[in-house]
C-alpha cells in the first residue's frame, strides 16, 4: 500500500526470533528503533492479519524501541492460520511471555481494530506491565458488533455484501458466520481458500473511506487471506473467549493510565459507536475522532493522529532521545487536545 507521508521513514528490523511457548506454537517477533528507548508494543488486527514492516513507521524510531510480533497463525508465526490452542487468554500469555523474554518491565501498548480489543484485554489481566495505550478503530467483539460486520455492512456497502454472500447457498444466509466458519475450517483448500478469499475480500473493500485496490490485493493474498478468515471466524463464534462487555466491564483496572483512542467518522467495519461507549467510559483518555476517514490505520488523517499520538506519549513519559537526536515534532506541534464529547 502506498505510505501516508505522515510516518516516519522506513526502518530495518534490528533483532528477531521466535518464541515456543508450546509444542505447537512459533510466534515470530521483531524489534526495530533504539535499543535503549522506550518499549512500545504493536498489536495487529484481525486476528490473524499478521504485521508489516509499514507498522514500524508509527513511532519515530530514535525515541522508541519498537516490538512486533505475529499472533499464533499469523505472518510467520507457525503453523500458518492455526486455531489450535488459539485463544484470547492464549495471545495475552503470549505477550507477557515475549515481554519478559525481552527483559521489558514496562510498555506503551498500540493497537487498532482487533489489536484495540487485545490491548485491551492484556492491559486489563496485566496493567503493571503498561505505561499506556494507543488505540484505534475501536472493536470489543461483542455480540452486536460481529452481526453489523456479517449483515450490518451491506447498508453501506450492498455490492461487496453481496459478493460475500453469494458463496453461501441461500438457505445457509441465516447465519453466514456458521456457514464461513464450516468452510473455512475445512481441510480441503478447494473449499477453505474461496471462502477466505470472499471474507478478505468483503473486509478489505468496507474498511476504507475511498476504495483501494491495493488493500484489497493484498488482503486477497496467500500470506493473508486465510489466516485472516479463519482466525477470525474462529474468534467471533467463541465469543473471543471473553464473557459479553468484559472489555468495559473491567475498564477500571487501565483507566488510571493515559489512552489514546483515534476513530475514523465513518468506519464501517468498526462504527464509531463503539468507540464512543469506551470514550465516555473512560473520560481520562484523549479522544481523536478524523473527520475523513474510514477504518484503515493508514489513511492519511488516521495515520497522522496515530503519529501525533505516539509523539504526544514522549511528553507523557518523559523520557528524553539520546544525546544528539532531536524529536521529530507533531504536525500540530503540542499534543492532540481532548475531544469535545457532547
Amino acid at each position: 500500500m502506498t505510505s501516508p507521508s505522515s510516518l516516519f521513514p522506513e526502518i530495518q528490523s534490528r533483532h528477531q526470533g521466535f518464541l515456543e511457548p508450546d509444542s505447537v506454537h512459533r510466534i515470530y517477533w521483531e524489534e526495530s528503533g533504539n535499543p535503549s528507548g522506550i518499549p512500545v508494543l504493536f498489536l495487529h488486527g484481525g486476528p490473524g492479519s499478521g504485521s508489516s514492516p509499514l507498522q514500524r513507521r508509527f513511532f519515530d524510531p530514535a525515541f522508541y524501541r519498537i516490538v512486533l510480533f505475529d499472533q499464533r497463525g499469523s505472518g510467520k508465526s507457525t503453523p500458518y492460520a492455526s486455531i489450535a490452542d488459539n485463544t484470547t487468554q492464549h495471545l495475552i500469555a503470549d505477550i507477557e511471555l515475549l515481554r519478559t523474554t525481552l527483559g521489558i518491565e514496562r510498555w506503551l501498548v498500540f493497537g487498532g481494530s482487533w489489536g484495540s480489543t487485545l490491548a485491551l484485554a492484556y492491559g486489563e489481566a496485566h496493567p503493571e506491565a503498561c505505561l499506556g495505550f494507543v488505540l484505534r478503530g475501536i472493536f470489543l467483539c461483542r455480540k452486536s458488533e460481529i452481526d453489523w460486520f456479517l449483515y450490518g455492512m451491506r447498508v453501506l456497502f450492498p455490492e461487496a455484501w453481496r459478493t460475500f454472500s453469494a458463496l453461501i447457498p441461500e438457505n445457509e444466509r441465516l447465519d453466514l458466520l456458521a456457514a464461513y466458519h464450516a468452510r473455512l475450517i475445512n481441510p480441503d483448500p478447494a473449499i477453505h481458500m474461496p471462502a477466505a478469499r470472499a471474507w478478505a475480500h468483503y473486509e478489505a473493500a468496507c474498511s476504507t473511506l475511498l476504495p483501494n485496490e491495493s488493500l484489497i490485493s493484498s488482503f486477497e493474498s496467500d500470506a493473508i487471506a486465510l489466516s485472516l478468515a479463519r482466525i477470525e471466524a474462529h474468534y467471533f463464534v467463541n465469543g473471543i473467549f471473553l464473557p459479553e462487555n468484559s472489555l468495559l466491564d473491567n475498564l477500571n483496572r487501565i483507566r488510571h493510565l493515559p489512552a489514546v483512542i483515534v476513530h475514523g467518522r465513518y468506519d464501517a467495519v468498526c462504527p464509531i459507536v463503539t468507540a464512543d461507549e469506551l470514550a465516555r467510559a473512560w473520560p481520562e483518555a484523549f479522544y481523536e475522532v478524523v473527520p475523513d476517514a474510514g477504518h484503515s490505520a493508514f489513511e492519511p488523517g488516521i495515520a497522522q493522529a496515530l503519529v501525533d499520538a505516539t509523539e504526544a506519549f514522549k511528553d507523557m513519559l518523559g523520557s528524553p532521545a539520546p544525546p544528539g537526536r532531536k524529536r521529530k515534532p507533531s504536525a500540530s506541534g503540542k499534543p492532540r487536545k481532548k475531544a469535545v464529547v457532547t
